[in-house]
């Protein structure tokens, strides 16, 4: 979405997702983290911040059972992907859901998403089998048998620098993973 550069609303999601949870310890109500899921490491992180559950949107927008359209465009196969704050999704009654369901005159919505095409991933299965793997593996990492356990997972900052070089680097990649793109 883009609501924290339209509206200047917002914080990173993991720090959202590690304060809610904060403010929710005792109360017994369970966290589902909702943005920033783009590899199964930020389910992990998701998950080690205090969320109970994650949305997928932006990740499974791409499978093969998805309600986007197929399009083919240079070659290459993709779905199409709308964010529920976009035009579209508001001039088909997600306008309400942004304080603006009274109004009709397109041109005075403010959208608060995009409408795009994401790249075609496969099926659900195989999609949701990678998920599965990064997050056994992040899990096995941090010692946590169970979500619970995974909650007292200590984090570390790093830089952008640390970040870049989390990523392959200094290589030309010549064999594609199904869970990795750097794109």
């Amino acid at each position: 979405c883009t609501t924290r550069v339209v509206a200047g609303v917002g914080v990173p999601q993991l720090s959202a997702i590690y304060d809610v949870a904060k403010a929710l310890e005792g109360t017994g109500v369970p966290l589902i983290a909702d943005g920033g899921i783009r590899y199964s490491g930020d389910i992990v992180k998701a998950l080690a911040a205090g969320g109970y559950s994650v949305m997928l949107g932006g990740m499974l927008a791409g499978v093969e059972e998805s309600p986007g359209e197929t399009i083919i465009f240079n070659g290459r196969k993709f779905k199409a992907y709308r964010g529920m704050g976009s035009l579209e999704a508001m001039e088909k009654g997600s306008k309400d859901r942004y304080f603006q369901g009274n109004e009709v005159d397109a041109k005075k919505l403010v959208p608060e998403g995009i409408a795009a095409r994401v790249p075609f991933k496969g099926t659900l299965f195989e999609v949701v089998y990678q998920m599965i793997g990064g997050l056994r593996a992040g899990m096995g990492y941090c010692g946590a048998k169970d979500i619970d356990a995974l909650h007292q997972a200590q984090f570390t900052r790093i830089t952008n620098a640390g970040v870049l070089e989390s990523h392959p680097h200094d290589v030309a990649i010549t064999s594609e993973a199904p869970n990795y793109s750097r794109s």
